[in-house]
């Protein structure tokens, strides 16, 4: 009887692959496993297939002529740098000024310093005279970039050099004792235009170079210019055409209220002074008597 028990099958062993199948869950978790399977299997091959897709425009790209990939032409530079007023000798170190810019808002110490005597006249000086410091002659550059539009000389100022730049600016170089350039040239900045001299109209400067500033003809002191670029001149030139037009306009409606506030005054006087010229009849005259 005992062998024959253990002969016998165990429960779990009577199960067969047909009962499995009756389970409820089985078939649905069949489907869920497949199709997990083919959409992994899907986005496997889509992925691949994308990244040779990549790999193939990149090659393509790449042979390709391109705007940023050039080993035959040079570079150009995106921006230039932006040229600054400098001060119109090789050396600044070795110079200094000896005639001061006449400011009319300076000190009237400073205003008397910055005064040119000549012709038994004292005269304003526009720009600024320049000297060594030892009394040698020294060669005279150009402050800026431009076109040389006067290239001269004069009896009393020696060789005059003008050149015209960008927004009605302008630069002067005087009491020179010879000239490098024609009218004409374009000069770049730090070009040699030639050396300091004598003068008629400053004789106590000995030999040194005139420079000034204009800007739409109008002088300004150099000095405030130096290391500055064109466009500070010009910003500031437009600032004060700007205040200037508001002052105008505030001037011109305080004049026309002056002129209307007068205006109604006027009449207002005028009528009071009829009102006292005019009188009322009196009534009682020229009634009969009773």
């Amino acid at each position: 009887m005992r062998e024959e028990e253990k002969k016998q099958p165990s429960p779990m062993k009577k199960l067969s692959l047909r009962s499995a199948f009756r389970k409820r869950w089985m078939l649905p978790a069949i489907y869920l496993a497949s199709a997990a399977l083919i959409l992994t299997g899907v986005l496997w091959f889509q992925s691949k297939d994308d990244n040779e897709i990549v790999e193939n425009d990149y090659e393509q790209s790449y042979d390709m002529p391109s705007t940023f990939h050039n080993d035959k032409e040079p570079s150009v530079p995106v921006t230039e740098a932006v040229e600054r007023f400098a001060v119109p000798v090789l050396e600044p170190n070795t110079i200094e000024i000896q005639k001061p810019f006449y400011d009319l808002k300076a000190s009237k110490e400073e205003q008397e310093a910055a005064l040119v005597f000549y012709n038994n006249t004292y005269h304003q000086n526009k720009g600024i005279d320049i000297i060594t410091k030892d009394g040698k002659s020294f060669d005279v550059t150009a402050s800026l970039s431009g076109t040389v539009t006067k290239a001269e000389k004069d009896p009393i100022f020696g060789y005059v050099v003008e050149i015209e730049h960008d927004e009605g600016v302008v630069t002067v170089y005087q009491s020179l004792a010879d000239l490098k350039v024609k009218a004409g040239d374009t000069v770049k900045q730090g070009e040699v235009l030639g050396k300091a001299g004598q003068s008629q109209f400053n004789q106590e400067a000995g030999i040194h170079a005139h420079f000034e500033i204009r800007k739409d003809g109008k002088a300004v002191n150099p000095v405030d210019y130096f290391d500055q670029p064109l466009t500070a001149l010009t910003e500031e030139a437009n600032e004060q055409t700007n205040e200037a037009g508001e002052e105008n306009a505030t001037e011109q409606n305080s004049q026309t209220t002056d002129e209307q506030t007068q205006s109604d005054e006027e009449t207002q006087s005028e009528q009071q002074s009829t009102n006292k010229t005019t009188k009322t009849p009196d009534t009682s005259i020229g009634m009969a008597r009773t």
